[in-house]
């Protein structure tokens, strides 16, 4: 795997190449198994109302709607979500915001260029930061981009943002704007490898299946391919 890279002002961000395996949260994989359901039809980012994952409902406090305006050099993104569960770790929710005007100067350099690459590549991007709360415990923030297309072009990104913290309970008020420590990045991975979904308890094509009688029974063992 050869990792990308992208400046951000004095911070040379890097992306690692990765299967849809390198997200762990189970609610996160089901949304991206939707999505990738949907790519694999023509190899590209499907439509946003085309997107219906099960249990969207379940999830809507953890997601974040933006739409994206690709007409300027550096693409710019609006919220287009409030009420959710992440704009407490902010103070405040943002609906008709600019995203980088939402997050502050400290957080830009970090932030944008994970939802630029998303738009610039048109496949979802995983990042996990750990952050520390008002009470010093380590937080762990993975957070999952699905670009949406209209027209060829990248115009519209779902988040789903997961907090997690090994310690038990945290404090999720003011969390990315509590203290002076800025997000540690963990991982950054362009999901491209891999990109297809296989339904749990299917067999793949011209996979070997080994049938075998009690042992001691003097039956060969059977080899059936499937084709």
């Amino acid at each position: 795997m050869r990792p990308e890279f992208l400046f951000a002002g004095n911070i040379v961000l890097d992306f690692a190449s990765a299967a849809p395996s390198v997200v762990k949260s189970i609610r996160q994989r089901d949304l991206l198994n939707t999505w990738l359901r949907l790519y694999a039809r023509q190899q590209t980012a499907p439509a946003i109302w085309e997107y219906q994952p099960a249990r969207l409902e379940e999830e809507l406090s953890d997601l974040i709607y933006y739409t994206v305006d690709a007409s300027t050099p550096t693409p710019r993104l609006t919220i287009q979500s409030e009420g959710t569960r992440i704009s407490r770790a902010y103070g405040h929710t943002g609906k008709g915001v600019l995203l980088d005007e939402y997050i502050g100067p400290r957080l830009v350099p970090l932030v944008m260029p994970v939802y630029h690459e998303c738009v610039a590549r048109g496949l979802p991007v995983y990042s996990v930061a750990d952050i520390d709360d008002i009470y010093g415990r380590i937080v762990a923030y993975e957070r999952l981009l699905l670009p949406f297309q209209t027209d060829g072009k990248v115009c519209h990104i779902i988040a789903s943002l997961k907090t997690f913290c090994e310690d038990g309970g945290f404090e999720i008020k003011n969390l990315m704007r509590g203290n002076d420590a800025l997000p540690r990045p963990r991982l950054r991975a362009v999901i491209d490898r891999d990109l297809f979904h296989r339904t749990p308890g299917r067999i793949a094509p011209a996979e070997p299946i080994e049938f075998a009688d009690q042992q001691g029974s003097g039956v060969p063992t059977e080899i059936i391919e499937l084709n």
